[in-house]
């Protein structure tokens, strides 16, 4: 298939492209720099200038190609609920230029809204419509389309990790740098799902591939790693003290990040592996965390 793929140059888009790629596909990957454009030429991927907020641009990429895997996403997480509101336009956006063919556009959500209510197990088969995250606004834009006629399908991410990055864990080192603590909130017993950088490249191929109208799927390589457990290894590899905070105490340590780290979000990939077909197999988010390359510049 010839592919258009927004955030191509991101962190989940640099790992998909080779596999992409070597599959047999063709790629046009979406950049709004120079540099970007280096890099997706260098890779042998056919170069498409635009933004998230063009959305012109947006549809001009998707009208070129047979399928559309939408990765981009602003991770201004201080401005968080306007960033969820632009991907709504932008999904938007693309499933316009697909109305009236089968062509399948895949989306990107957060495995939060697959739980029915705090603390139980999100699964591919709920869709919380009251969950309190913002990003529920990219699945209520899929199901627009899906509405529409168009052949939408979504994965849904947990914290993505290799040992450079690791999703909201990274904010959560800069805290930790600043403060000079390592810190979780009350007993750390809530919990984080966690998916291998690779493991999720993989399931994005295999999901445009299956190319399923209406699908979800979870890129859940592990259902929940506890706050105290990551902060402990961040405690290791950072050399700092790791303490306990009250959940009072948590605005004013961690800012922005607060809405985040307390909540208690297991999920499970076990109908995700059973459909496509998929076992993640890559390192857990701890043994990347405790390679102590969190602190560096990712090759």
């Amino acid at each position: 298939m010839r592919i258009f793929l927004t955030g191509a140059t991101g962190f989940i888009g640099s790992a998909l492209v080779p596999q992409l790629l070597e599959a047999g596909h063709q790629i046009i990957g979406m950049t709004r720099s120079d540099a970007g454009a280096h890099a997706l030429t260098e890779a042998g991927v056919e170069v498409h200038r635009g933004t998230l907020e063009d959305t012109d641009s947006l549809r001009r990429g998707a009208e070129k190609a047979d399928a559309v895997i939408h990765l981009a996403f602003d991770h201004d997480f201080s401005n968080f609920v306007e960033n969820c509101e632009k991907d709504k336009r932008a999904i938007a956006a693309l499933g316009s230029a697909l109305a009236g063919s089968d062509r399948p556009l895949l989306v990107t959500s957060g495995t939060g809204v697959g739980s029915p209510g705090p603390g139980q197990l999100a699964t591919e088969d709920v869709f919380n419509t009251s969950h309190p995250n913002p990003r529920i606004g990219s699945e209520i834009a899929s199901n627009e389309l899906l509405d529409a006629g168009i052949n939408v399908s979504v994965v849904r991410l947990p914290q993505v990790h290799n040992p450079y990055k690791q999703g909201l864990v990274r904010p959560l080192i800069d805290v930790a740098r600043e403060k000079g603590v390592c810190a979780y909130v009350g007993d750390g017993q809530n919990r984080w799902p966690a998916g291998h950088l690779s493991d999720v490249a993989r399931l994005y191929r295999l999901a445009i591939e299956k190319a399923e109208r209406g699908a979800r799927y979870h890129a859940v390589g592990e259902e929940g790693i506890t706050a105290r457990e990551i902060t402990e290894a961040l405690g290791r590899g950072m050399k700092l003290p790791v303490i306990s905070i009250t959940p009072e105490e948590a605005q004013a340590h961690f800012g922005w990040m607060a809405m985040f780290t307390a909540l208690d979000m297991p999920a499970s990939s076990a109908q995700t592996q059973a459909r496509l077909g998929w076992t993640p197999t890559g390192p857990t988010l701890i043994a990347d965390l405790n390679e102590g390359r969190f602190m560096q510049e990712a090759p």
